[in-house]
């Protein structure tokens, strides 16, 4: 048997959903969707930075705004509802909008638990539980469409910092993949989790500008990821090379997870 490799790795002509698309993690997914001819729509809560966002990626490809507070069952209705008019099918959903609070455990608030886990776990499970019709839209076992969570290393160990709702949630959404995985592989749906260590992002800017050069002299590889890490990774659970891959927790973190060096 040959391989057409670029048969193996085109993603060219699919349609994409990136949550928290206009910045850090999700913006890095979206670039390299739309660098790679992947008709990608970005969410936000923040009009206007999703906007730009939009506009700046649209230099390489096709990425569409759709601004949208996913933490309500209003925001997210009102992007179904958006989403239902403009597209009958759904090839990649990247669930990556999430939010974290930091706080000593004896201080910790009862808002801020809520907070996180209502925008980390149950927003991904009903904004799945929504987009399901157009997901299935015409997905079988040989060609499915691809749910991808985003997780954390938060969630395969236990973090130095005051995060206890974010490593928690990120926990409970590794599981929530593997739980989805099972019950949507007869439907033709895969379901991944991507588990990120130190990126660049909004989230991650206090602790970087504090302890950036402590962060990459105990990561094995020596550094933190980088944009293109992140893409590469979320467009091979894209392609057709890991279509047999569902209810895979991948941790992204150049080793991080298993010790430092």
């Amino acid at each position: 048997m040959t391989f057409d490799i670029s048969e193996l790795f085109l993603v060219d002509g699919k349609v994409a959903i990136v949550t928290g698309g206009s910045r850090g993690i999700g913006k890095m997914i979206a670039q390299g969707y739309v660098a790679n001819g992947v008709k990608t729509y970005i969410t936000a809560r923040k009009a206007d930075a999703c906007e730009a966002t939009a506009k700046e990626l649209s230099a390489f490809g096709t990425c569409i705004a759709i601004p949208a507070d996913l933490s309500t069952k209003e925001g997210r209705d009102s992007f179904i509802t958006e989403i239902k008019q403009r597209e009958q099918k759904i090839d990649i959903l990247v669930n990556n909008a999430g939010a974290a609070w930091g706080a000593p455990f004896e201080d910790y608030p009862d808002e801020g638990y809520d907070k996180v886990m209502d925008i980390n776990v149950k927003a991904i499970f009903t904004l799945t539980r929504d987009l399901m019709p157009l997901l299935r839209k015409d997905s079988s076992p040989e060609d499915p469409s691809r749910v991808i969570n985003i997780g954390s290393i938060d969630g395969l160990r236990v973090s130095s910092m005051d995060n206890f709702a974010y490593g928690a949630s990120k926990a409970a959404v590794h599981f929530l993949t593997k739980n989805l995985a099972v019950r949507l592989a007869p439907k033709g749906i895969t379901v991944n989790a991507i588990a990120p260590g130190a990126f660049e992002s909004q989230m991650m800017d206090y602790t970087l500008s504090k302890f950036r050069d402590k962060i990459e002299a105990e990561n094995p590889l020596g550094r933190i990821g980088r944009p293109t890490d992140m893409a590469g990774l979320a467009l091979y659970l894209a392609c057709n090379a890991s279509k047999y891959m569902t209810g895979q927790v991948i941790a992204i973190d150049g080793g991080r997870h298993l010790g430092s060096r």
